[in-house]
């Protein structure tokens, strides 16, 4: 049986996947009954689209196969905690379990913020796993933003060399 780490590297790659392409380095696997079902990750700037967030991309993939919106009996497994609008997302496509790596210190609706998922209002609340492999999720996030802070600075400073 293979166990939450093992899936959440799945999202790790997926990660990498959107760091590849200048992209906020978050991916998202979801699973039903061990099988992977659908691997997304962040494609934001790329499609210059506000909704092509891993989960969101996710959710799509997995109810096109499952061929119903409702996902249930599958893990959702994320790099970083999902924000307020993949939360909606989770709970109105019914997935039971959430995994998920690194808080969101700016926008997180699952623990930092809101509990969404938890929360009895709602017609669906959510098992959640929190941690797994968090140090890694958010080392990938902190090197990435590094690195850009970093190129943001270099080409500023060319830019006034060059006046």
């Amino acid at each position: 049986m293979k166990d939450d780490e093992y899936y959440m590297r799945l999202a790790i790659e997926e990660a990498e996947k959107a760091a590849a392409l200048a992209e906020v380095p978050i991916g998202a696997v979801i699973v039903h009954k061990e099988e992977v079902i659908a691997a997304a990750h962040n494609l934001r700037e790329t499609t210059q689209n506000a909704v092509t967030h891993a989960e969101l991309s996710a959710i799509q993939i997995a109810c096109e196969k499952v061929g119903s919106w409702r996902l249930e009996d599958t893990t959702l497994y994320v790099t970083l905690e999902p924000c307020p609008m993949c939360a909606g997302a989770i709970l109105q496509s019914r997935i039971p379990r959430v995994v998920y790596g690194a808080r969101d210190p700016k926008g997180g609706c699952v623990h930092t913020f809101y509990q969404l998922l938890n929360d009895p209002r709602f017609n669906h609340e959510c098992i959640v796993t929190e941690g797994v492999l968090g140090e890694e999720c958010g080392q990938l996030l902190t090197t990435f933003f590094r690195t850009l802070r970093e190129k943001r600075k270099a080409a500023k400073k060319e830019a006034q060399r060059l006046e």
